[in-house]
């Protein structure tokens, strides 16, 4: 049952629990100590708008505080315009709707600093998706050299049959990245990781959470773009092959150069430290 300390939620339209641990605790990663007034677990695939939730150690006052921005930051940010400006040739799972709707999810992605801090963390996730999906040209990674499945991870259990390749703008691969990202955005993403390569918003819910997620010991994307600069994103999403190596690597300066051009396009400075 909920004790004192509890604070009471009731879920809006959009919610996830991985929102709501955000939006309330700080860190969506806290989802698991949510609970229902009976003290179960929720069902993240289950949440409905109206339904009442207890969570632990949250401010008194969240419980009637009105949902964050919603994703309206970054949609200030970015016009339907812009978006297809910069991606002319994108994939058509790939919609402006998905992705706002995919940020309504996150509510602190480009929401918790000033406007050019907002500006450049929008950039910086356009670019990184941009140089991971080809301009978000494909959906699926192309010629997958396996199946992606780690048969050793007991907590996330490939399902017979299905495939964890690369998909949507982050790529988003193997069983226990598919089973911990559905976990949060509350999508079975085990048994039908096909719905990140088929519906736009999952698509790009599954980059937003990684982008929102800490890499230990690295940082999320969200902390690094804000605290260390671009070059730290490069880092967090595949430092092992593109930093460290001298000179920028090709794959590094392309990045680079998508994000210039992105903040461009924005209207800010890129900032210092792009080189990772």
């Amino acid at each position: 049952m909920a004790t004192r300390s509890d604070t009471r939620y009731t879920v809006q339209g959009g919610d996830t629990l991985f929102s709501i641990a955000q939006k309330l605790l700080g860190n969506g990663n806290l989802y698991t100590e949510i609970r229902n007034i009976d003290g179960t677990a929720p069902n993240p695939a289950q949440l409905h708008p109206g339904q009442v939730l207890y969570v632990p150690g949250a401010p008194a006052h969240a419980s009637h505080s009105a949902p964050a921005s919603g994703g309206s930051g970054f949609a200030s940010i970015l016009s339907q315009q812009n978006y297809q400006a910069m991606f002319p040739h994108r994939n058509a799972l790939y919609t402006y709707e998905g992705l706002i709707g995919a940020t309504r999810a996150f509510p602190r992605f480009c929401n918790e600093g000033s406007g050019q801090q907002n500006r450049r963390e929008a950039a910086a996730f356009l670019a990184n998706i941009s140089h991971e999906s080809g301009a978000l040209a494909f959906a699926e990674e192309q010629n997958p050299p396996s199946i992606y499945c780690d048969a050793s991870n007991t907590s996330h259990p490939c399902a017979r049959g299905k495939t964890y390749h690369g998909r949507g703008p982050l790529q988003l691969s193997w069983n226990y990245n598919y089973g911990a990202c559905g976990s949060a955005i509350g999508k079975d993403l085990l048994d039908h990781p096909e719905l990140v390569s088929t519906d736009s918003t999952i698509s790009f819910m599954t980059a937003l959470w990684f982008w929102m997620t800490a890499q230990s010991p690295k940082p999320s994307c969200h902390d690094a773009i804000r605290s260390s600069g671009f070059g730290m994103t490069i880092n967090v999403i595949n430092g092992g092959i593109e930093c460290g190596k001298g000179a920028p690597t090709p794959q590094a300066q392309h990045r680079i150069q998508l994000y210039r051009t992105y903040c461009g396009v924005l209207g800010v400075d890129p900032g210092g430290n792009l080189e990772c």
